[in-house]
């Protein structure tokens, strides 16, 4: 086993861990949180043997086998195949051994023999089905590493530690640039790896399905907890529940998640399809005082004018001119979108954001956008793009230059970037830092439609967390891209499909979603996969499914309609309910105001209550249409 006792680990004038004890038993999945720049890395490093102690006692077996994940790969001429099976050295050097043998022919059987034990016989096709499991196409594997992108060689040097023969698996972040198909491939993989695994993450839904206990950095020490992520979550927000001086904040965010949920349950306990979303709802009400000691807080305020129609494609092409593209796009995007793009990477997914903000030029069809419209888009390269010279205060007074420092301030705090932070270049920023500075300037401007592309790229827990919170309340319209499913499921109810060249609505949930990938990979012929057929079959499908959605259009665009008319009148219902709660109204001088307000609260309950049952009538044919 692994055993750290009353270690002191120090970068620089940094105190990353004091005093800190773990116990990691052979056999145990652990996954290992806290906050970036915390020093679960350097832990890491520790346990390779490439950092030293500053006090205390580390001890590893010294036969266990460590594989690790690395995590920057030089561009080589070395196959990707062959540079996965590098990653069993054992195997390279008995293969080397065997081609330079000097006619032992003794030695050289025992070599064969060596050979046999290993697997060696199997080592191009196990390589090969790791590769393929990552998402690489069976024309790639032979391909040179330096023709490889940052984030494919990011999945080849995974392939190559899962190749590695291991006693204990390090993986640091090991579901970034990975679409959904591959990481579910990645957890099945892990579920069945013998040996102790030790797993650095911020994808919860990854962090459940692997692991069965949950290692906090918190306070510079290591808390244990037993369970999984969302175990830890409930374990962790009863403790600090218990702690006198996190009462009130605790209680503050829990109110910010209840009325994003009360504000919902009036639409959604009446929907069949919106139940699920509802318990995801109240699941993140439940599990907020895990996050109670956060240090992000904010929120994205919307544009005050929010057009009905913002963007539309009609019978669109995107993509480039020599590589891939989809066809025969006709989408809109509504003042109630809220949409989360599927399919695998290279389907198109980011090509179709770029088209919606005005990004990428049409290759055919028509752009049309609402008046007022203004868009948040955020992509990995504004990460790149930010001005390495200046600060997060000067990038936003740039864009407003009357805003004041305190009001900046207090803004930015938001985010995490206080004291000194807040005026220091970002040249040195981590990629973390980078992405929440870049998610705050598109906050600043009030957006009425957010374009997300992998938003919580380099973001730690906490911080996906808030943006979720962040996301639900947001008023405005949002299409996504993303592979941390909790995002999808809490702050979508939306999903399109991005296959075979073309975008359609997808039929079901993110479960659903995940066998028809598993039906994909098996080559199945069910109704799921049908959209990879032949083209002619694809042709049909889409007539079928447009068919499909000009039938339910006119009921959707009354469901819409009677949803804003419910929010306008509880508006208006709230309004008169505060204005009822000053004590004066009720004096004798004020007798016919308050019967003025009592009347139009009547008038108002009278009418939500009949656009209510309209909406539930309405809500009720259309899961009948579409049943």
């Amino acid at each position: 086993m692994i055993q750290f006792q009353s270690i002191s680990l120090h970068r620089g004038n940094r105190h990353l861990l004091d005093d800190a004890d773990l116990t990691v038993h052979a056999g145990d999945r652990v996954g290992l949180v806290g906050p970036n720049g915390s020093g679960k890395s350097s832990l890491f490093q520790l346990l390779l043997g490439r950092l030293e102690i500053d006090k205390g006692d580390c001890q590893i077996p010294s036969q266990w086998r460590i594989g690790h994940m690395r995590q920057e790969v030089e561009g080589s001429e070395r196959s990707a195949l062959d540079f996965v099976i590098d990653g069993d050295q054992a195997l390279r050097r008995v293969q080397a051994e065997i081609d330079n043998h000097a006619g032992d022919d003794v030695h050289l059987a025992e070599l064969y023999a060596e050979l046999e034990d290993m697997d060696g016989y199997r080592a191009e096709s196990r390589a090969g089905a790791l590769l393929y499991g990552l998402g690489f196409a069976a024309e790639q594997i032979n391909n040179p590493v330096s023709s490889f992108s940052g984030g494919w060689r990011v999945r080849l040097a995974l392939a190559q530690a899962l190749m590695t023969p291991s006693d204990l698996l390090l993986l640091d972040e090991p579901t970034n640039h990975l679409d959904l198909g591959a990481t579910l491939w990645l957890e099945q993989w892990l579920k069945s790896y013998p040996g102790t695994l030790m797993i650095i993450s911020h994808d919860r839904d990854f962090l459940d399905n692997v692991v069965q206990r949950i290692v906090h950095v918190e306070g510079n020490r290591l808390v244990s907890y037993t369970g999984n992520y969302s175990a830890f979550e409930r374990q962790r927000s009863e403790r600090l529940a218990q702690q006198q001086q996190l009462y009130d904040n605790q209680q503050a965010r829990i109110k910010e998640i209840t009325g994003f949920v009360e504000r919902f349950r009036a639409k959604a306990s009446k929907a069949k399809q919106a139940q699920s979303r509802l318990k995801q709802l109240q699941r993140m009400e439940m599990i907020a005082p895990a996050h109670v000691d956060s240090p992000f807080h904010f929120s994205i305020p919307c544009a005050d004018k929010i057009p009905q129609n913002l963007v539309t494609l009609t019978e669109a092409s995107v993509g480039y001119a020599h590589g891939h593209r989809i066809d025969g796009i006709n989408l809109s995007l509504h003042d109630s979108s809220r949409i989360a793009l599927l399919g695998a990477n290279g389907a198109g997914k980011s090509t179709l954001l770029k088209a919606f903000a005005g990004e990428l030029p049409l290759l055919a069809g028509e752009r049309v956008c609402g008046d007022a419209l203004k868009i948040g888009y955020f992509a990995q390269h504004q990460l790149q793009n930010l001005d390495s010279q200046a600060s997060p205060a000067l990038h936003i007074q740039r864009m407003s230059p009357k805003a004041s420092e305190q009001e900046v301030r207090n803004f930015l705090g938001g985010f995490d970037f206080r004291g000194d932070r807040v005026f220091e270049t970002t040249r040195h920023f981590s990629g973390g830092e980078k992405a929440r500075l870049t998610l705050a300037l598109i906050a600043w401007t009030k957006p009425n439609l957010l374009i997300l592309d992998e938003p919580t790229n380099h973001l730690d827990l906490d911080m996906r967390h808030a943006l979720t919170v962040a996301l639900q309340g947001f008023e405005g319209a949002i299409v996504l891209v993303s592979h941390d499913r909790h995002l999808i499921r809490n702050t979508v109810d939306e999903l399109l499909l991005v296959a075979g060249g073309t975008v359609e609505p997808f039929d079901g949930d993110l479960e659903s979603y995940e066998h028809w990938l598993a039906q994909q990979s098996a080559g199945t012929s069910s109704a799921a996969t049908k959209t990879s057929q032949n083209g002619a079959n694809r042709k049909e499908q889409r007539q079928q499914a447009a068919s499909n959605r000009a039938a339910l259009k006119p009921l959707t665009d009354k469901i819409k309609k009677l949803e804003r008319q419910m929010e306008k009148l509880q508006e208006q219902e709230d309004r008169i309910a505060e204005a009822l709660l000053d004590t004066s109204l009720y004096e004798e001088q004020r007798k016919a105001e308050l019967q003025q307000l009592l009347q139009e609260q009547g008038e108002l309950r009278r009418k939500l209550t009949d656009v209510e049952e309209e909406w539930l009538l309405a809500q009720e044919s259309l899961e009948e249409l579409q049943s």
